[in-house]
């Protein structure tokens, strides 16, 4: 029987026999849980995890109390691709196990700053970040018939990444990212003037694609820039929290090739960056060398049905800091190792649980008891280091604050980003241990291995919402 690939999207009732062991079922006893699959030691019943081990929720009772939930939707639309374009920047099929998108639609191995900026997205309020995770998959044998369609969209997709590669684009300092807390009386007035400068960001980047000379370009957007930040930075000081830079400063962008560098203002780290990235490339393969998603959606020894969350829970909240500041925008940060058996478990961290028992996370695949689901539980870095938006390993300039919700030295408490993710997994497949994540082959599926990869492509009024509702102690819902 041909293996194939399907989106579950509803509760399956399988009874399954592989390689001679008999799946057990949990109908006799039904608060009960245990694992009987080919590998127990990767699956633990939930109510042997120790309670109270999830610093997320002792977080969350400390510092600023607001949060800010985007709907950017469960993946309905099937956006899968084999690509990591933080970690593996143009390689295609580079992670080698499937990922899951919300957000931005065009996201591949191709992406960069530009093309992210002109996609549309899944988010009900318009935000174009990038939310990707590796998918879960029961492993079973049923003949399908795929759709072919999503090829040729990720051909298309490349196609209208190739023609940004060629495309400069202008680089501006990142205005929200240096207020301070803004008070209730100048959000209109700021809201307002961070838009035209997202505006003429935009305009700038059409003119430059037209063929108009970029010194003209910078000293026209340099001239039409200073209005709104000076606008800015009076409202800022009518309400007595002045802005740190000058307006000068603020209101001069640079010409970056191709929509990238852009770790911070200068551009100074970009050839770290890129000589990281290309050593990368060297030890795991070029692209024609790694495995490709096959017409089944399966990839390297990635098998079996894709279940597609029944929720998707994507909120900011303060990360248990007193305040925090705004992210930068084309942030890129990274949740967890998908290479933890090589690099050590210094990044991994325990993700998974079960509805009801968020009281304890857990590096195992849970077997939860009935009327309870699979979870997986991604809180990423909160501490920036205030200059980069990127780094040579992807994570020196975001770093996670202590159990207190204080930042090292030298770095801002931002906005930490929380993403829940809910199966719906029949009980005896989980009793089975029939259920796994996308990994590198290596990792031999191995839980530790979860993780999560986030860009912020939020404009800059966005973010400076969701910083005013996690410090004000608003519950916002977009």
């Amino acid at each position: 029987m041909a293996r194939r690939t399907k989106v579950a999207t509803g509760a399956i009732a399988l009874s399954l026999a592989v390689g001679g062991i008999v799946v057990i079922n949990t109908t006799g006893t039904p608060d009960a849980a245990r694992a009987d699959g080919a590998d127990k030691s990767f699956f633990i019943d939930i109510a042997k995890v120790p309670r109270g081990n999830n610093v997320n929720l002792d977080l969350a009772k400390r510092g600023a109390r607001g949060t800010f939930t985007v709907d950017c939707g469960r993946n309905e639309n099937g956006h899968f691709n084999g690509d990591n374009f933080i970690a593996q920047p143009g390689v295609r099929n580079g992670a080698e196990h499937l990922h899951d998108y919300v957000g931005n639609l065009s996201t591949n191995a191709d992406s960069n700053n530009k093309s992210l900026l002109r996609a549309g997205t899944t988010c009900k309020n318009g935000d174009k970040s990038a939310y990707f995770w590796p998918v879960i998959r029961i492993n079973t044998e049923e003949e399908e018939e795929n759709e072919r369609a999503a090829d040729a969209k990720l051909a298309a997709d490349r196609a209208n990444a190739a023609k940004d590669e060629a495309a400069p684009q202008v680089d501006c300092p990142d205005v929200a990212s240096e207020l301070d807390e803004v008070p209730d009386q100048a959000m209109p007035a700021i809201d307002e003037n961070l838009d035209k400068l997202d505006k003429e960001s935009d305009n700038a980047d059409g003119q430059l694609a037209q063929g108009k000379q970029a010194a003209q370009v910078l000293e026209e957007l340099k001239n039409k820039r200073k209005p709104s930040i000076k606008q800015i930075s009076d409202a800022m000081k009518q309400a007595g929290k002045p802005v740190a830079k000058n307006e000068d400063q603020l209101a001069g962008c640079a010409v970056k090739q191709n929509g990238e560098g852009g770790l911070d203002n200068g551009g100074q780290n970009s050839d770290v960056s890129k000589a990281g990235d290309a050593e990368k490339k060297k030890s795991d393969g070029n692209a024609a060398d790694l495995p490709g998603v096959d017409d089944n959606n399966e990839i390297g020894d990635n098998e079996g049905e894709i279940q597609r969350p029944e929720k998707v829970d994507l909120t900011f909240t303060s990360g248990g800091a007193r305040r925090v500041v705004a992210m930068p925008k084309f942030l890129r940060v990274l949740y967890g190792d998908a290479k933890q058996s090589t690099n050590g478990p210094a990044n991994a961290r325990p993700s998974w649980t079960c509805t009801g028992f968020e009281d304890r996370l857990t590096e195992l695949y849970p077997i939860c008891p009935r009327g309870s689901k699979i979870a997986r539980i991604h809180a990423f870095p909160n501490c920036w280091d205030g200059k980069n938006t990127d780094s040579a390993n992807h994570r020196t300039h975001i770093v996670f604050s202590d159990r207190n919700g204080k930042c090292p030295r030298g770095f801002k408490n931002v906005p930490q980003l929380r993403i829940t993710l809910v199966y719906n997994i029949p009980p005896n497949i989980q009793a089975a241990g029939q259920y796994a994540v996308d990994a590198f082959a290596q990792e031999k599926h191995n839980p530790r291995s979860d993780h999560d990869d986030f860009a912020n492509v939020m404009s800059q009024r966005l973010m400076n919402q969701l910083v005013k509702c996690v410090n004000s102690g608003k519950r916002c819902r977009q």
